[in-house]
């Protein structure tokens, strides 16, 4: 432990240097560090390219550099973005978007003598065009499956037609796969947009060494303004640098060498909150937590397809739900973060029914579902294997502990984290820790998964749950404007799933961030996208 130690403490000492010479060198450049935001991300950024926008880390630096025809405000309601508004056919089928006039690409060579140009709404076709590229390859061509055409009635104008009405199409439009580049790079089949991208966002890209740092700096031509007419980002840059080691970037956190760290880790949790998820008594000056509800949904799947006895049988998986506290799991295992998984699927954030029955703690009836299944199978010691990766092996023995109590024994099977994908995706586990993160912020993205066209390998349904009237209500669902209606179906089909069980429901995760207490604007939301247009920093 004490090598260990070392070596991290020279690391840090490595990045401080680093840090120190970053920020140095940005006060060259006529503006100090009280105007440059200062993150890390511990994993590498392989592409700036928002057709591979699949990843957080990779979304959270897009959605500084790109915009799109909308976005989503911090309570999911659907705001202009590049379009200042549209219209909506009666059928639900057509989508004309009128497009702002002042919106210019950053600065680039590609532009000629003129440096820049306005978006128009031919460069959205291009951009829609590349998505559905088969030479692309973009992970986020599904975003595009609804679609019939598109094109541009003028340089302002962008109609879209859809194969059949979708109501989630205007919240999948503010994804990044969908952000706007300029149609010339059309000529430059071998353009570097992956490392050199041209967005139209708050900030450009200044430099970028692989593995090292980003540098993002001001788009000084950008549109938005506040309510006072000033233009945003308040910020001059934002530097970004990439310490895989969550302790060290704690450290420099607590060095003032970062202005935010982003969600709790396990090798620091104790340190800096209590057991009832508050900040500890002597960080209270020094740092502000932040906190939202996260569309996270944190689960152990049930694969159903499995002909083994225990999970064929309704009342052993009900008891395994039953047989959780999961409020004692959570203010164990992560100081109080999140909330209890009692309603369904659908976390916290969307799910609005308050007439849902889901499973809350009761050891009783828990043990009586285990003796209903020995009484119905005979077997007297229900036995599951459980898979995981290493980072969440405690949370495994917990639950191991927990379900030996009602009588079942959890065999626990530790796996590298591509080995658990590829056997969970083929239907080699009876039993898998997952979670599902939202795609874009609609109750029916929390049906996909158990829809039977969706299938592993071939889609996300993991569990191989399947359901005639489910898969009838979930195409109604998206086919469907009326809210009322749609709502009652959502509510419907999420308790047909808790009813059937292909899950342990576990909790719905919460979004934490940590400032220091000079960074002001910085608001935390359910899909933890991190928007920097109106932070800014104040003198201590």
């Amino acid at each position: 432990m004490k090598r260990n130690k070392k070596y991290s403490l020279i690391w840090v000492g490595f990045v401080s240097i680093f840090l120190v010479c970053l920020f140095g060198c940005s006060s060259n450049n006529n503006f100090d560090s009280q105007h440059v935001f200062r993150l890390n991300i511990h994993e590498n950024i392989n592409t700036l390219d928002p057709a591979y926008a699949r990843d957080l880390r990779s979304i959270w630096a897009m959605n500084q550099i790109f915009n799109g025809l909308i976005r989503l405000d911090d309570e999911f309601n659907i705001q202009p973005d590049i379009a200042t508004h549209w219209e909506i056919s009666e059928d639900a089928k057509t989508y004309l978007f009128y497009l702002r006039d002042d919106v210019y690409f950053h600065t680039s060579e590609i532009f000629g003598d003129e440096k820049t140009r306005v978006v128009t709404a031919s460069d959205f076709v291009y951009s829609f065009d590349r998505i559905k590229d088969k030479k692309i390859a973009s992970p986020g061509l599904w975003t595009l499956e609804s679609v019939k055409h598109y094109e541009a009635v003028d340089d302002n104008t962008l109609k879209i037609e859809l194969t059949h009405p979708f109501s989630p199409f205007l919240g999948i439009l503010s994804m990044k796969y969908l952000s706007v580049l300029p149609k010339e790079l059309d000529d430059l089949p071998n353009n570097n947009i992956s490392t050199k991208p041209i967005g139209t966002g708050p900030f450009y890209v200044k430099a970028w060494m692989q593995n090292l740092k980003m540098v993002l700096r001001k788009n000084q031509l950008y549109f938005e303004t506040n309510e006072k007419g000033e233009q945003l980002p308040y910020l001059e840059s934002v530097a970004i640098t990439f310490v895989p080691d969550k302790q060290s970037e704690f450290l420099l956190f607590l060095q003032g060498k970062l202005d935010m760290i982003n969600s709790l880790d396990a090798s620091y949790k104790d340190e800096l909150l209590d057991k009832n998820g508050q900040l500890q008594t002597k960080y209270i000056n020094s740092v502000k937590l932040l906190r939202s509800p996260y569309l996270n949904t944190e689960y152990i799947g049930i694969y159903l397809d499995n002909n083994k006895t225990e999970i064929q049988s309704i009342a052993l998986r009900k008891a395994l739900n039953y047989g959780l506290d999961r409020k004692e799991m959570i203010r164990f295992l992560k100081n109080n973060i999140g909330s209890p998984a009692t309603k369904g699927f659908i976390p916290d954030g969307l799910n609005t029914s308050l007439a849902f029955q889901g499973y809350s703690y009761d050891m009783k009836k828990a043990k009586e579902f285990v003796e209903q299944f020995r009484v119905d199978t005979g077997i007297q010691n229900p036995t599951l294997s459980l898979a995981t990766e290493n980072n969440y092996v405690d949370l495994c023995t917990y639950l191991q502990n927990a379900y030996n109590q009602i009588g079942i024994t959890i065999n626990i099977e530790v796996m590298p984290s591509a080995a658990l994908r590829e056997a969970k995706s083929n239907g080699k586990l009876e039993l898998f820790r997952a979670s599902w993160v939202a795609d874009y912020p609609d109750p029916e993205n929390y049906l996909l998964p158990y829809f039977s066209e969706n299938f592993s390998p071939n889609g996300p349904n993991y569990t191989h749950f399947k359901s005639k009237t489910f898969d009838e209500g979930y195409k109604e669902i998206a086919a469907t404007l009326d809210a009322d209606r749609r709502n009652k179906l959502i509510t419907s089909l999420d308790q047909q799933l808790v009813d059937t069980a292909p899950f342990i429901l576990l909790y719905y995760d919460e979004v934490l961030r940590f400032t220091h207490p000079n960074v002001e604007g910085m608001i935390p939301n359910p899909v933890n996208m991190l928007d920097l247009r109106r932070v800014r920093k104040v003198k201590p």
